[in-house]
């Protein structure tokens, strides 16, 4: 009898669980949640009275996502090595480019449900500045600007797979992802003529207009960039190294 491979959502609910089964993603989502409550409450408290909008709070809302998903998206690749436990993975699922398919459709829906959080809290904060007579402006977010704050996370935690899928390996993986950007940026400031490729090549400087309205052409142009360079060099390079090296 011929029992029927798991299916790419069954694969994506295992990858999922174990994002957040963990000890390590567990702390990392609970410093996430954290931030974003205290950052809405730093923009409540502080924040200029136009900036207290339900948009900016959104923005606030997102800064931990933002920063600590990319690391939870490499601890999800790179776990399984640390811990030997790929060859039970790879055992059960020998098409790895299933495993590796589950493994970003979790990062898409673990960043979607980060969005879906990070609206909670900015609702209850302009909830909040509404009835202390704290805020500004209108409850609207236009659509256009949840959907690029969408692919900003989505990107972001990709990203961060796609690193850990290229070193297989935690914390050199970590330190480029946030290491590169840095480099990249104190390179620009130091050197007048790095100013403009900077701002097409740093992921991290290409990604910001996306929490913004109206990204332009230009804008898209330099993302698109940044994400061929940083995203799908890495995840090629990675998807290769993921199926040809032996497990042990």
């Amino acid at each position: 009898m011929t029992v029927a491979a798991p299916t790419l959502g069954r694969l994506t609910e295992v990858e999922l669980r174990k994002m957040t089964d963990t000890r390590a993603g567990r702390w990392l989502l609970g410093v996430v949640a954290l931030a974003a409550v205290a950052l809405v409450i730093v923009t409540l408290t502080a924040a200029p009275l136009e900036d207290r909008t339900w948009r900016h709070f959104l923005n606030s809302s997102q800064a931990g996502v933002a920063v600590l998903f990319p690391v939870i998206g490499i601890l999800a690749v790179t776990a399984e090595w640390s811990q030997r436990t790929a060859l039970t993975t790879f055992t059960l699922v020998p098409d790895r480019r299933r495993v590796l398919g589950a493994k970003l459709a979790a990062g898409g829906v673990l960043s979607a449900i980060g969005l879906v959080m990070g609206l909670v809290c900015a609702s209850l904060g302009r909830l909040t500045a509404t009835i202390t007579h704290r805020g500004a402006g209108a409850w609207s977010i236009p659509l256009s600007v949840i959907a690029s704050m969408l692919l900003a996370a989505v990107l972001s935690i990709t990203i961060g797979m796609a690193f850990g899928m290229a070193l297989l390996n935690a914390p050199p993986a970590i330190v480029a992802y946030f290491m590169i950007p840095s480099l990249l940026a104190i390179l620009a400031n130091l050197v007048s003529a790095m100013e403009t490729t900077n701002r097409w090549i740093n992921p991290g400087t290409t990604l910001d207009p996306l929490y913004d309205t109206g990204v332009t052409g230009v804008e898209w142009a330099r993302l698109g960039t940044a994400m061929a360079i940083w995203l799908l060099g890495p995840l090629l390079a990675g998807t290769m190294r993921v199926i040809r090296t032996e497990v042990h």
